[in-house]
């Protein structure tokens, strides 16, 4: 039985979005150093701001400032900080009302145990050295015994006002593809594509997944396929891909190999990207050292009937 591999892997892109006036001016105001909240219909303070009333769904416009001293409603503590949070040391999560709001905070508490941290205590916003209209403006909160500070008396309107922001997203996990695409995978370093037939129908699937996708029955035989095979269909990329050193236009299709009931995907190369076709016979092109196949290339052979692989479009 093939060791079963495993192998760490990210999830990253930037997530865009324009803003709406509240959180405009709520992102505006942490720039500017003022919390701003909204008020609702029945006089409660949202903070932070939400354009509609969670409870009545009623539309909020009306900007309050609120004072960036606040209460610890509940807390959690974090051991071990990940990358991308906001100390890179432990620090306690804590959901704060600060004063003047009427809903709580999530942010850090910048505190040098969990014993020094409890529901109740006192605390205070610690602004960021550099702040450009993002949460991240509030670095984080620490303990605090003075007096409540005063609100500046902001009404909410600044100059430059903050229209959008770009956050980046990110996710890292050990992915490990199990027996059946464990085996696809070595099978793949020896140049050889490898699937799995269903004891039901018979149909042989490619990549595996250890199970038949249409009876649901556990697959185990494994049958090797291609290398050639036939392009079903396929897209023109027009847009440059980051971190992907190929130049575009290019072709990404779905190609049925010879012997398998699924077709896998996988660029085309060695031919003009205008004359990609349906029923293209194609090939594996493998890099050195093995590996998934870099992309496919015409075989030179005549297109494939439509009849024999209508059924994998």
């Amino acid at each position: 039985m093939p060791e079963v591999l495993k192998a760490p892997l990210v999830v990253e892109f930037p997530f865009t979005r324009s803003l709406g006036p509240v959180q405009s001016a709520f992102l505006t105001g942490l720039r500017e150093r003022v919390v701003l909240g909204v008020h609702t219909g029945d006089g409660r303070v949202l903070v932070p701001p939400v354009e509609y009333d969670p409870e009545t769904s009623e539309e909020l416009s009306e900007l309050v400032e609120v004072a960036p001293t606040g209460t610890v409603s509940t807390w959690a503590w974090n051991h071990e900080p990940r990358r991308g949070q906001p100390l890179d040391t432990p620090f306690a999560w804590v959901l704060v009302r600060l004063d003047g709001a009427d809903t709580a905070l999530l942010h850090a508490l910048d505190a040098p145990g969990p014993d020094a941290v409890h529901t109740g205590m006192r605390v205070r916003v610690r602004w960021a050295g550099e702040r450009s209209g993002a949460i991240t403006d509030i670095a984080c909160f620490e303990p605090y015994d003075g007096a409540g500070a005063e609100p500046t008396g902001s009404d909410g309107r600044f100059e430059d006002m903050v229209t959008g922001i770009v956050a980046p997203a990110r996710l890292d996990y050990t992915y490990s593809p199990g027996r059946a695409q464990s085996g696809y995978l070595h099978a793949l370093g020896d140049r050889r594509v490898v699937g799995e037939r269903c004891p039901s129908c018979r149909k042989v699937y490619v990549p595996p997944r250890g199970a038949c996708p249409t009876c649901g029955v556990a697959t185990s035989e494994q049958v090797e396929v291609g290398p050639r095979g036939t392009v079903t269909t396929y897209c023109i990329v027009n847009i440059k891909a980051k971190n992907l050193d190929i130049e575009v236009p290019y072709v990404y299709a779905h190609i049925a190999l010879d012997g398998a009931d699924l077709a896998l995907h996988g660029r085309i190369g060695g031919i003009p990207y205008d004359q990609v076709r349906m029923g293209l016979r194609v090939e594996p092109v493998w890099p050195d050292g093995g590996g998934h196949p870099d992309h496919y290339r015409p075989t030179g052979e005549p297109d494939a009937d439509y009849e024999t692989y209508k059924e994998l479009l």
